[in-house]
């Protein structure tokens, strides 16, 4: 059988491009659209304020949400980075029936740290697991650097030193502070400290203190 210069190219492209694309997948593209365009009217974006922080054209963004134009990976990553959603729920992927995440640990410092969300320059919150020290005295090593963050003790006895001031708290009880105040954290208990832990660049207080004991 002969094929003509149309048929080849047309064997080559993407189901989208041929027509011959099943109804289901079809419907879940034509919905991505009138999706993105409810993601960006309920953050307040504006297209032109889109096209500035995903690199992707005005005119290609008005053709994505009016669906002429077909969603593509390339599309759609820095679109879902910059609504701050996953990709699957950007398409509208059916969900799998399965709840559970998976967190990958991070060591850092001898302490474990679990993320427990994922959102780049957004409030993140952290599960972290400092083990009982070899050592009974450390120096403490006060370090500052950008943010804001909050501290919920799970588990555990928590020393926490904020610049002059010296805290210990324990299972029940919580801190938030600045992190250009300098400061340190250690596990001064008999058992694993495990701390819930909120970091973000800025955000709402919540209003929580903390038990204070003599310096020692």
């Amino acid at each position: 059988m002969v094929r003509t210069r149309r048929e080849i190219q047309q064997a080559f492209l993407p189901e989208w491009q041929t027509g011959r694309m099943p109804d289901d997948l079809h419907g879940v593209l034509n919905a991505v659209g009138p999706r993105l365009r409810a993601l960006r009217r309920e953050r307040n974006v504006t297209l032109e304020q889109l096209a500035g922080s995903t690199g992707i054209s005005v005119s290609t963004l008005s053709r994505l949400e009016s669906g002429q134009r077909r969603p593509t990976l390339e599309l759609l990553l820095p679109l879902a980075q910059a609504h701050r959603v996953p990709l699957d729920e950007l398409v509208g992927a059916p969900a799998t029936g399965d709840p559970r995440i998976h967190p990958r640990p991070i060591k850092r410092h001898g302490a474990t740290w679990v993320p427990l969300t994922h959102n780049p320059g957004g409030l993140n919150a952290f599960k972290e697991i400092v083990p009982v020290p070899a050592r009974r005295r450390v120096e403490p090593d006060l370090r500052t650097h950008e943010g804001y963050e909050w501290l919920y003790v799970l588990t555990g006895t928590l020393r926490l030193i904020l610049g002059e001031q010296d805290f210990e708290l324990t299972a029940g009880e919580a801190a938030e502070f600045d992190t250009r105040v300098p400061h340190y954290h250690a596990n001064v208990g008999q058992t694993p400290l495990e701390l819930l832990v909120i970091f973000g660049p800025q955000g709402e207080r919540v209003h929580l203190r903390a038990r204070t004991v003599p310096k020692r």
